[in-house]
């Protein structure tokens, strides 16, 4: 089983909200950003989870399928956080084209 949950700090968001005629539920502004859509997902017991996504150009989908290139990703951005880089200085000289 996959896990789905991956907080555990839910706080209660205004009040009771009833659906629509037609079966719609209306979120809070405060909830919602800009590209994003939702997973939704829910359980025996009735709850409703919904999972933000966003989405990617197909062009860019090759860097989540190859594993090496996203733990290289995943590596380079984990030592960014932790200040272990290394400054190489300007790589303008080699620009061929500033346009």
């Amino acid at each position: 089983m996959v896990t789905i949950i991956k907080g555990d700090d839910y706080k209660k968001i205004g009040k009771i909200i009833r659906p629509d005629g037609r079966r719609r539920v209306a979120l809070p502004k405060s909830l919602i950003k800009d590209g994003i859509s939702f997973q939704v997902w829910a359980n025996s017991e009735g709850q409703i989870l919904l999972e933000p996504q966003v989405t990617i150009p197909a062009s860019e989908l090759w860097v989540f399928e190859n594993k090496e290139i996203l733990a290289s990703l995943d590596k380079a951005m984990f030592e960014s956080m932790n200040g272990q880089t290394v400054n190489r200085g300007s790589f303008a000289k080699y620009v061929e084209d500033e346009a």
